[in-house]
Order: C-alpha cells, then sequence, then structure tokens
C-alpha cells in the first residue's frame, strides 16, 4: 500500500511538471514556425528577447507590469474558483482608479491617511461596481457575462462624461490631455530607487500581501472551502448547507475590490492622475494571466511576469524589424498552449488513475477468487 502510494505521489509531481513543460515546448515550436513563416530567424529572435530581457531596466519594466497584471489575474482567479466568469474587472478597476483620484486630487490629509483611504475607496468601487453582476445572477438569473460586459460600457461612458473639463476634469496647458487633478505628491506611494535602471513600485509589496491573503482564505479557510465547492457543484454545497446566493455575491464583491486595486500602482507610484490615457485591457490580460497560471497565487504571479517579459521584449523586436503583430500572436499561442496541456495531461492522468483502479480491483478479485479456491 505504501508503495502504491508513493508511486502515485511521484506521477501526480510528473504530470503537475509535465503540463508546464509541454506548453512551453509547443509555445516556442509554434512561435519559430510563425516567426518563419514572416521570413524572419527565430533563433535570433529568442536571443534577442534574452539579452534585452535580462537587461537591468528591462527587469524593472517587468516587475512594475507584473504587478498590476498579477492583481488583474486574482481578481479574475476568484470568479474563476466560484465558476463565475467576471469579464468585468476591465470597468472596475477604471471606474475605481477614477473615483480614487478625484478622492486623492481633493485631499488634503498627510499622506499615511490620504494613501490607504485612496486605497480603501478603490476598494469599494470595485466592490460594488462587480456586486451589480452577483445580485442580478442571483435575483434575475442574468449571466454574469452579459451584465459585466455592459457594465463595462456604462462604466467607459460614465468616466468619459464626468472626466470632461466642464464637468470633473481639467485641460492640461498643451490642450491634449484631460485628467483629473493631480494627487499631491505627499499622496504617492513609495518606491525602490535601483539607480540607473528606474524604481521598482513599491505597490509590489501590496500585490505580494493580496496574493497571501487569496492562498490563505481559498486553501485555509472555511469561506474559502465554501467557495470551492460552490464552484464545483451548487447543488451538492447548498445541500451541505451552503448558501449559495450569498457566496456568488460575496465572490464578486470580492473579486471586484481586488479589481479596485488594479489601477493603483498606475495611479500612485507613476501618472499620479487618472487621464484619458489611463491603461486600457488590463481587466482583459488578467483573464489569460489567470488561465495561465491555473488560478494558483504563484502560477499567476509567474504568467504576470511572463506577460510583462513579452510585453518588454517583443516592443524591443518591433524596433529590430520584426512585425508589430507578433506580441499577439505570441500571447495567444502561449495561452492556447497552456490550455491544451493542461488538458491533455489531466486526460492523461484521469486514464492512469482509472487503470489503477481497474487493476487494483482485478488483483483483490483475483485474490478472493484464490482464497475461495483454497478453502474449498
Amino acid at each position: 500500500m505504501n508503495k502504491l502510494t508513493s508511486r502515485i505521489d511521484k506521477e501526480r509531481v510528473l504530470l503537475a511538471v509535465a503540463a508546464p513543460a509541454l506548453a512551453l515546448v509547443a509555445a516556442v515550436v509554434i512561435t519559430a514556425l510563425v516567426l518563419l513563416a514572416t521570413g524572419k530567424d527565430p533563433f535570433a529572435a529568442f536571443g534577442d528577447m534574452l539579452t534585452y530581457g535580462s537587461a537591468s531596466d528591462s527587469q524593472v519594466y517587468i516587475l512594475n507590469k507584473a504587478t498590476t497584471y498579477y492583481l488583474a489575474g486574482i481578481a479574475v482567479a476568484i470568479g474563476f474558483r466560484m465558476n463565475l466568469f467576471n469579464i468585468g474587472v476591465d470597468g472596475q478597476y477604471r471606474l475605481a482608479a477614477f473615483v480614487a483620484a478625484l478622492l486623492g486630487g481633493a485631499l488634503t490629509a498627510p499622506g499615511w491617511l490620504a494613501i490607504p483611504l485612496i486605497i480603501l475607496c478603490a476598494m469599494a468601487v470595485g466592490a460594488l461596481w462587480a456586486s451589480i453582476a452577483g445580485i442580478l445572477k442571483v435575483t434575475r438569473g442574468v449571466s454574469e457575462v452579459i451584465s459585466t460586459i455592459m457594465l463595462n460600457a456604462i462604466a467607459t461612458a460614465v468616466i468619459g462624461y464626468l472626466i470632461q473639463p466642464e464637468q470633473l476634469g481639467q485641460l492640461d496647458k498643451a490642450g491634449t490631455l484631460v485628467s483629473t487633478k493631480p494627487l499631491p505628491e505627499g499622496s504617492w506611494f513609495f518606491a525602490f530607487d535601483t539607480g540607473a535602471a528606474g524604481e521598482v513600485w513599491g505597490f509590489v509589496l501590496i500585490a505580494i500581501l493580496v496574493g497571501v491573503l487569496y492562498w490563505f482564505t481559498l486553501g485555509r479557510t472555511r469561506f474559502g472551502f465554501d467557495l470551492r465547492a460552490v464552484g464545483q457543484s451548487e447543488s451538492a454545497a447548498a445541500a451541505s448547507g451552503v448558501n449559495v446566493k450569498r457566496m456568488i455575491v460575496t465572490s464578486m464583491i470580492l473579486s471586484g475590490a481586488v479589481a479596485g486595486l488594479v489601477g493603483m500602482p498606475t495611479l500612485l507610484n507613476d501618472s499620479h492622475q487618472f487621464a484619458n490615457d489611463f491603461p486600457l485591457g488590463i481587466g482583459f490580460t488578467g483573464i489569460a494571466i489567470a488561465l495561465l497560471g491555473r488560478n494558483h497565487p504563484i502560477g499567476i504571479a509567474l504568467g504576470a511576469l511572463l506577460w510583462g517579459f513579452l510585453e518588454r521584449t517583443t516592443s524591443h523586436l518591433e524596433l529590430q524589424g520584426y512585425d508589430k503583430e507578433i506580441l499577439g500572436v505570441i500571447q495567444g499561442v502561449i495561452v492556447l498552449c497552456v490550455v491544451i496541456a493542461y488538458e491533455v495531461v489531466r486526460r492523461y492522468g484521469l486514464k492512469r488513475q482509472q487503470q489503477r483502479v481497474g487493476a487494483e480491483l482485478a488483483a483483490q478479485a483475483a485474490a478472493r477468487t484464490e482464497k475461495q479456491e483454497v478453502a474449498g
């Protein structure tokens, strides 16, 4: 029995390693074929990406980008663990950043008080906006996919209206940028100065804290168990006494609260205002990163770093004469390869498990037959 358990544990480890390894090999091969089809040398491209991506300034850029992407991935993953598809992270973080920027620009409090207020405001706005989709789902049966898509559009329209100079925004001296009132310098988040390589945003520590809380809450608490149970089977969870409707709304609120943090690294560490050039599409990037990381906090972190690496290095490839669309191709290939590889490995593992169970049952039947023959 101990030998069987040991063999099963070894197979689980091998399968866990096989999935990302298979995805990586497949992604590299397909990307190389795409580069060859465009008349470029894939080995030269990969070498250039590794060289440029390992530079100190690139590493700082990648880490800063990954901070934002990681928070987006966690926000999406909370919904995924509940079998909810929160496509509304994009609208939630942008509306949250806009309201938080308005609050930060109006505050005259010292930074130690203003910064927590700005962060809490962003989380509250994101949670409130996401809760609309949760309430619609449990009270009217509206799919969260449809409602969050519509809420994205509404958030964009609300921001576009309120940020106008005659409303709550202001026009810069050049007359090209419309933004909220800038945050006072005392409300800026701290950063780690690395010298010539630039500054690492201090919000990376908040992102790490969010990841730890995500891991602890879902893996070490009763609430996390109930959440995952509802995601696996609503009927089974309800039969065990879990309030499914409350869990759905709570999960959307938590996802929205984390989504509210997505724009904070940019607002507090970079732009210090919300303008019409504020980053778009990070919520949809978070979906890809959550898929890459399999909803695991460490996997999501690796996916966020990989995404930042690809953005940095493929933009450099464009300067070297490569087609600018190569980034989208590589990103799409990686996501597809990861999803397919994990499904292939999952099915193989399930087949192996069935074979082991069948072999064990056959051995038990043979033992019983032999015992009966001896007794007879």
